[in-house]
């Protein structure tokens, strides 16, 4: 078992290597991490040196894959959760309830989780808010709230917390929810998703009335189809809202006749219910391939139905070691026992078994793997029950009659009926993106292949780096046992080359035998038509998905996978430069200071930067030279002390720019061309890559106003003719908040970062 790439020797050891507190690294294999994971999850058992040693067969080789919090946390002592994201419980429409919920999803963010809340039991905008003699805010002005309390906690293994936030369809503050990341500075910690119900479908369908209200008081009636065609367009232009069909999630819950679901984690794998955790671990099927690429290729039934069994005991024993941040979780995890285990590397294994991803072969195939996976974790959970007990809320009639368990085979039905059941739930499609590529780069999750090569920066422990060519893991075996040169078949496909459609089939596949819902992105072109996205959705609900997520480039989150632009210098750049008399080149010549009046006239601009509590000041002091009046120094001021170190490290060096004298309009394109990992605002307007873009634009505004510059060229004008830096954004795409790069792509609801192998769901 080894990790065949720089990048998976990279994840592992910044993301899930056991260091000490000393810094000195406690596995120093990745069989120890291994080991380490195997033994403290078997330690709960009857027998622990028995099952330590499946556990850790089952590990070894990427065969399972449990999510990243297990591999990072378990064993290490540290107190952390082992689950990776949580719904919190329903919000007091009340301040003293509404900062409780503020502390709870706080201490959850601390340890590790990302979150998942409904709003809509807030009160509307506007709405009288009793005894104060007040109009409430409104939902966002509280989502406002978490977004910055989440923007300051640090998460586990130094990951910014991530969140999920639901909207009812019938929410007077809907359309609101709907629009609200047109401004790409505002809920940036969230992930929005509007819950549908089979309601506003059928009105949607048959050109009805909408009524908007809360606690039946009727706000606005709107025509079904025009708030539909407001969640569309939204999603079409930034890729937010997502849309989750919530009755079919409550219909469909094996736990229905015990809770009420109305929120989900941050990538909307786990419908939850109050205080409801999820536990997440992967079958990698790219493991499991007998003969790949050959004539006979297929999936080792076997070796998946024994792998599912032992998985799924793995992850119930981490229900009893883990930690929780509130004793709620830890009361809603016991009592019910929910798993979320699923697959990774699908498109991969379909490749190796000849088959085009989304191909009627290919539902055809997944269809039979997925059952498999199913039936072999029930059976596993009804042993356990005959073992361990049943959870604790198993109420045999009603459990019994529940849609997914109708659909199992009549032996499964009977065990259950007998001997009961340990788990609740126990699939779910999670997104897999680092983990994924901790095993050598398979496909993630259920997603095809978004690209079988491309580049990576990869960072070595002296500070330096290399890029290296990383290829998809069934390329490179493709390439291992058949050569480069050999022609690769019709099932190398890439989502690139697929369809919605593609995407789609798929995903109504893999839900046909998953309790839980699916992680998945549809990614759709550029160019689609917006009747064409809209159907997508429509296609989604009658297919009988439990949620909708689709990704379009676009101006506001950029394009999906980055290509560096390469910079060719013009003509006139390669002519030799221009010599003085002295044989130096005119533009090394030494410069001598300018020097300092006892007064200067300037004036004094301010910027309101989206990220900062404080508004900066720029203030521009002129000299008149040779009759022209042009910038001499700067001066940068805010109360926030964040801004002061590399603010006056910036006023000194642009001031010492300008008293050099010379070509100094070079100054502003610098600024300009800072692009803010975390992202820019929206100001006037345009977007703005970064703060110090944003002071770059002021240094050229003031240059034109004195005539050091022309106006012609300037960011204003190309604004006006659409050459603005969304044109660069689009071009590059997102960059990573942890490397730089420009080599985000989404998957599965997330973010993740093809250079680093950074991921973030939210």
């Amino acid at each position: 078992m080894e990790l065949n790439s720089q990048i998976s020797q990279w994840i592992w050891n910044s993301k899930y290597r056991f260091f000490g507190a000393d810094g000195n690294a406690i596995d120093s294999s990745i069989e120890d991490t291994w080991r380490r994971i195997a033994e403290t999850v078997a330690s709960v058992e009857k027998e622990p040196k028995k099952w330590d040693q499946k556990f850790y067969d089952a590990l070894k080789e990427f065969k399972f894959l449990p999510a990243g919090r297990i591999i990072a946390g378990a064993g290490t002592g540290r107190s952390v959760t082992l689950f990776n994201c949580f719904v919190m419980g329903d919000i007091p429409d009340d301040m003293a309830g509404i900062f409780t919920a503020v502390k709870e999803a706080a201490l959850t963010l601390q340890q590790g989780g990302g979150i998942g809340y409904n709003f809509s039991t807030l009160r509307p905008k506007g709405a009288p808010v009793v005894g104060v003699g007040a109009d409430a805010s409104g939902p966002l002005s509280f989502m406002d709230v978490w977004d910055s309390m989440c923007r300051t906690i640090m998460s586990a293994g130094s990951r910014r917390g991530a969140m999920m936030a639901t909207l009812r369809c019938d929410h007077p503050d809907i359309e609101d929810f709907v629009e609200a990341k047109k401004d790409p500075s505002r809920l940036r910690m969230f992930n929005l998703s509007v819950l549908i119900t089979d309601k506003f479908m059928k009105a949607v369908s048959g050109g009805k009335n909408w009524d908007l209200k809360f606690e039946g008081r009727v706000y606005k009636t709107i025509a079904a189809t025009e708030l539909w065609n407001k969640i569309m367009k939204s999603t079409y232009e930034f890729a937010e809202p997502g849309v989750i069909f919530i009755d079919r999630i409550n219909k469909q819950n094996n736990l229905a006749y015990c809770e009420k679901i109305s929120a989900t984690n941050p990538c909307g794998e786990q419908p939850l219910p109050a205080y409801g955790a999820c536990l997440l671990g992967s079958i990698n099927l790219a493991k499991l391939i007998n003969k790949p690429f050959e004539k006979g290729a297929s999936m080792d039934l076997t070796a998946l139905r024994e792998l599912t069994g032992t998985a799924v005991r793995m992850l119930d024993n981490v229900i009893d070691i883990s930690r929780y941040p509130i004793d709620q979780q830890r009361e809603e995890a016991v009592s019910k026992r929910r798993l979320g285990l699923g697959i990774t590397g699908l498109a991969d294994a379909l490749i190796m078994c000849g088959v085009r991803y989304g191909s009627k072969e290919a539902v055809n195939l997944t269809k039979n793997w997925l059952r498999v996976l199913r039936d072999s974790a029930y059976r596993c959970s009804i042993d356990l029950a005959k073992e361990k007990g049943s959870f604790p809320l198993f109420v045999k009639e009603k459990f019994i009659e529940n849609h997914n368990v109708k659909k199992l085979p009549k032996e499964l039905r009977a065990g259950i009926y007998s001997y009961g059941i340990r788990n609740a739930l126990l699939t779910s499609i999670a997104p897999t993106g680092t983990i994924s590529l901790l095993a050598n780069n398979v496909s993630s999750g259920l997603e095809p292949v978004f690209a079988f090569k491309y580049n990576r920066k990869v960072l070595q422990s002296d500070g330096s780096s290399f890029i290296e060519p990383v290829s998809d893991y069934a390329l490179a075996l493709f390439e291992e046992l058949k050569g480069t040169g050999e022609n690769k078949t019709k099932a190398f496909v890439d989502a690139q080359t697929l369809q919605p459609n593609d995407h789609l089939v798929m995903q109504a596949a893999v839900q046909e035998y998953i309790d839980s819902s699916i992680s998945k992105t549809i990614n759709c072109p550029e160019n689609i038509e917006f009747e064409t996205f809209k159907a997508v959705y429509k296609s989604a609900y009658d297919l009988g998905c439990k949620g909708c997520t689709t990704y379009r480039p676009n101006d506001i989150t950029g394009s999906v996978l980055s290509v560096d632009k390469i910079e060719h210098k013009s003509d006139q750049e390669l002519l030799p430069k221009e010599k003085s008399e002295d044989g130096e080149s005119i533009d090394d010549k030494p410069l001598i200071p300018l020097e300092r009046p006892e007064q200067l006239d300037g004036k004094t601009y301010k910027i309101k930067w989206p990220e900062s509590d404080h508004a900066i000041y720029i203030t521009m002091n002129d000299i008149i030279q040779d009759g022209k009046r042009r910038p001499f120094e700067i001066f940068i001021n805010s109360k926030n002390m964040e801004h002061f170190a590399w603010t006056v490290a910036l006023t000194r060096m642009i001031s010492a720019v300008f008293r050099r004298g010379g070509e100094i309009s070079f100054v502003v394109e610098e600024l300009k061309a800072v692009f803010d990992p975390r992202g820019g605002a929206w100001m006037e307007r345009r977007y703005v890559p970064s703060l110090l873009a944003a002071i770059g634009e002021v240094i050229e505004k003031h240059m034109i106003e004195i005539g050091f510059i022309p106006s012609e060229g300037s960011f204003s004008e190309k604004v006006g003719r659409g050459e603005n830096i969304l044109d660069f954004q689009r071009e590059k795409g997102k960059s990573c908040p942890s490397c730089g790069s420009f080599g985000i792509l989404r998957q599965e609801g997330c973010d993740v970062c093809t250079t680093c192998g950074h991921s973030k769901c939210g």
